[in-house]
């Protein structure tokens, strides 16, 4: 069963990552095979809830692009290079394909072969030299084994076409010549006397006793093949290692993590029709055929906490989307199909998430309902915020009683171990909650939140935030960017914004003058109270 995968926003908090685990563990209880994910590092909050109900982090989701391996690619389509020319012949004929990697006996890649490629061996290779194997020949010859001493063969092709005498007088046999021979008793005697590297007797002749012996004691191989002179000699170059004809030891291959996107920009770049893939240790596991380049599966994916392209992760087009949970406005998330779309308009997804646990009749664990608990304190602010509706506070109501936590100094620590900005850079401070929005198709902005009790500190480097702000607003050609420092005890947050907005912050906000730095009392929600404004200035001034 194919795993889907469930995530939050590109920069997780304490709700995004609780909803991935908690909704991953229902849905897995349910039969299904899903895994929780991450698509940035966590935040202080996030870690010591986390910790509190013993999880580890999520694993962290790069990309959901289609890679190789959710393509279809002939799996074990390839050959060892020891194997014969016929038996690459016979396989490439059986299954249709025009060409196929090569590989050593450790099954790495070491180089490909085509049908072409065998054509012009069969019209230009040499057809007096044989490297191979004894098994090579016995297999490609139907021939049957009377004597062996070596497994591999090498040496010059000769067939006894002269009388007797003439051959023996003309011909000097060593021990690196091969013999296709009849019933030639005399030219018999003289490749075993000769101690010939191998003796081919055609039309299945037997070697007589007397000489059988000589061969022995001279290791001569020996093999009897059903095929007459001419067939034997025509067949018998078609035994070489198929490595022989190698095209390169150096074909163009793809790991199995490459991209689908990057596949077909290379193969149409270099227009072959087949390309090895392999793994980390190139290893070949088989062939991409360029025909099956469309034959791929989707990545299923479930959105919590979100439903915009630009939070979520990168390759979401590429992806099947099969369900969102989220507390949010709708965003710019399409499907090509219909999808479950759950929403409401609560303070937390966990909210939302504890109903479908009840649909469901699945029992939720302690530790989970202290993942849920802490994501509603987070998102509702410990129920202060302007977005806490009835729901969410019952909902935390029965999850504290079911993690057997009390709701306010639970959330005090969980606030606390947050709020400490403690060896933190200002950029890890500015980027650890930043989210961005698109008013249109020119017009953008980030808005980001941090949460503190300790803002005296942080005021001290105001110059050094707006400098940030600017620097980000001019790279990610934004229109404005905001940071919101939130005091959870106070109910407000002080406000940081890059340079030239002051007009923008000064309408959308409703003040008569405007400093950075500036406190707007009970602006604790960036959905409610800080981004609405913010977009209404915006598209009115156009």
């Amino acid at each position: 069963m194919q795993t889907t995968y469930i995530f939050g926003h590109k920069k997780p908090d304490t709700d995004s990552v609780c909803s991935s685990i908690c909704l991953s563990y229902l849905k897995n209880k349910l039969g299904e095979n899903t895994e929780p994910r991450v698509l940035g590092d966590l935040n202080k909050e996030t870690k010591f809830v986390l910790e509190s109900f013993g999880f580890k982090e999520p694993e962290f989701l790069n990309d959901v692009k289609v890679q190789i391996k959710d393509m279809h690619y002939e799996k074990n389509a390839r050959l060892e290079e020891h194997e014969s020319i016929y038996k690459a012949y016979r396989y490439l004929m059986e299954c249709g394909y025009t060409g196929l990697p090569l590989v050593n006996k450790k099954n790495e890649l070491t180089g490909y072969v085509n049908v072409k490629e065998i054509s012009k061996y069969l019209i230009d290779g040499d057809m007096n030299y044989l490297h191979t194997s004894y098994d090579n020949i016995l297999a490609t010859l139907s021939a049957k084994a009377i004597l062996r001493f070596d497994n591999v063969i090498e040496g010059k092709i000769m067939a006894a076409a002269f009388k007797s005498e003439t051959f023996i007088e003309q011909i000097n046999l060593d021990n690196h010549d091969i013999l296709i021979v009849g019933d030639r008793y005399k030219i018999m005697e003289y490749a075993v006397q000769s101690g010939i590297k191998l003796l081919i007797l055609v039309n299945s002749m037997e070697l007589p006793n007397e000489l059988l012996e000589i061969a022995k004691k001279n290791k001569v191989n020996v093999v009897s093949v059903p095929l007459g002179t001419y067939k034997c000699a025509n067949m018998v170059r078609l035994c070489n290692y198929v490595q022989m004809i190698n095209v390169t030891e150096t074909p163009i291959s793809f790991s199995v993590y490459d991209y689908r996107n990057d596949f077909i920009d290379i193969s149409n770049k270099y227009g072959h029709t087949n390309y090895p893939i392999v793994n980390k240790r190139n290893e070949c596991l088989g062939m991409m055929r360029l025909i099956d380049q469309n034959d791929f599966e989707r990545k299923k994916v479930i959105l919590v906490d979100h439903n915009q392209s630009a939070q979520s992760v990168d390759g979401i087009e590429e992806a099947e989307i099969v369900e969102v949970v989220d507390h949010h406005n709708l965003g710019t998330i399409g499907t090509t199909a219909p999808i479950n779309f759950r929403s409401m308009p609560v303070g937390c997804t966990c909210t939302l998430l504890y109903k479908l646990f009840q649909e469901a009749n699945v029992e939720i664990p302690k530790n989970i309902a202290g993942l849920m608990l802490s994501a509603i304190l987070s998102d509702t602010m410990l129920y202060k915020s302007p977005t806490t509706t009835e729901l969410d506070v019952k909902t935390g109501e029965k999850l504290a009683e079911i993690a057997e936590l009390d709701s306010y100094n639970y959330g005090i620590q969980m606030f606390k171990a947050a709020s400490s900005i403690a060896g933190m850079s200002i950029s890890d401070i500015v980027n650890s909650d930043i989210k961005s929005f698109r008013v249109d198709e020119d017009t953008s902005l980030s808005i980001g939140q941090v949460f503190t009790m300790d803002f005296e500190e942080l005021s001290k480097k105001q110059d050094e935030i707006v400098s940030l702000l600017t620097t980000m607003k001019k790279m990610g050609n934004l229109k404005l960017v905001l940071l919101f420092v939130t005091d959870i005890i106070k109910n407000g947050s002080y406000l940081y914004y890059s340079e030239g907005a002051d007009d923008f912050v000064m309408e959308a906000y409703d003040l008569k003058e405007v400093v950075q730095g500036i406190y707007l009392d009970g602006a604790v929600s960036r959905k409610k109270q800080m981004l609405p404004p913010m977009l209404e200035t915006l598209e009115r001034r156009g």
